[in-house]
């Protein structure tokens, strides 16, 4: 189930909220059983490797993410994977190994700022449109529907155009493609949200809050909030999964971030087209394969999640 999925289910009341005890990693596995545990753990590790890459890639990798020569000696461009270079050399000369863990600092600062920036916006409006009503819940409707009906690369293309002004360059091109891509995310929490809200806001304890004479802002982030968020997490796992396919296909298509300002995975894919005809094919494998084991990894995670926090697909596991 994608997130995109998780974002159109109908209006169901939220899970009542469980207090878990003890380490909150050590609660979760055990919650699991069987295959689900093992791919909850293959899931973890993938995820684990890629932010260790992301979070020391200056000490992991050997050369820097542009670098094309050492002690005043170029490398040779297009090198077979060697002792020297063991992914490679790319068509100018780069270190492909380098260029792939630098790739995933590149990836993951572009997941933590998307994600951020759409739960910042997303969450609040959910509960605004939910809660409120009226006619500001029609007009919010109205413009979430008309972003999610746009297929999610080509709204990504468009606001990262709009946003760097046809400048790939600007903002260092990390923020605009994380706005880019928080174009994406932002209709999906606001509609999890806010159908969330709509089913839980007559409940017994939100008369209570405005009986007691609580304000609008007091009843949505301190009484509704914590009731409607319960599949957030499952969500913010799929949609970095979602973040890593969408930042490489603006790379691949020539909209994302410049080459001289990160590494970054769907760019090398681009270049690396051209090599494929030659048989030089470790300028487009290593690439290729870091965007898949990352999106792997998360959304194992995001399923695994899904099924532990979903009742419906817990019971139907339990009666199994």
């Amino acid at each position: 189930m994608t997130a995109a999925a998780l974002a159109k289910e109908p209006d169901l009341p939220p899970p009542p909220r469980v207090r878990r005890r003890g380490v909150p990693g050590v609660a979760l596995l055990r919650s699991t059983h069987g295959l689900q545990r093992i791919t909850l753990i293959f899931g973890l590790i993938l995820i684990a490797a890629f932010v260790i890459a992301a979070v020391f890639a200056p000490l992991i990798a050997p050369y820097g993410f542009a670098q094309s020569s050492a002690d005043g000696v170029d490398f040779a461009r297009q090198q077979a994977p060697s002792a020297e270079h063991w992914f490679g050399t790319s068509v100018r000369g780069e270190d492909v190994l380098s260029r792939v863990i630098f790739g995933a600092r590149t990836a993951l600062l572009v997941i933590a700022l998307s994600l951020v920036l759409s739960l910042i916006i997303g969450v609040p409006l959910g509960l605004l449109s939910g809660y409120i009503g009226r006619w500001i819940d029609r007009v919010l409707v109205l413009f979430m529907d008309a972003m999610y009906a746009f297929p999610s690369l080509l709204l990504a293309i468009v606001v990262s155009i709009v946003v760097a002004g046809g400048n790939s360059s600007a903002f260092g091109g990390v923020l605009s493609a994380a706005v880019a891509i928080t174009a994406v995310f932002v209709p999906q929490y606001f509609r999890v949200v806010r159908n969330a809200t709509v089913a839980v806001k007559q409940e017994p304890y939100v008369d209570a809050a405005r009986v007691t004479g609580a304000s609008t802002i007091r009843i949505m982030f301190k009484h509704i909030l914590a009731n409607v968020t319960a599949s957030l997490p499952v969500i913010i796992t799929l949609n970095g999964a979602e973040a890593i396919l969408t930042l490489a296909g603006l790379g691949f298509l020539g909209f994302g971030i410049e080459p001289t300002s990160a590494a970054e995975w769907g760019y090398d894919l681009n270049k690396a087209l051209a090599d494929v005809s030659n048989g030089i094919w470790w300028t487009g494998v290593f690439p290729g394969v870091a965007i898949v084991l990352v999106v792997l990894g998360m959304t194992l995670v995001g399923e695994s999640l899904n099924e532990v926090f979903n009742p419906i697909l817990r019971t139907r596991r339990a009666v199994q």
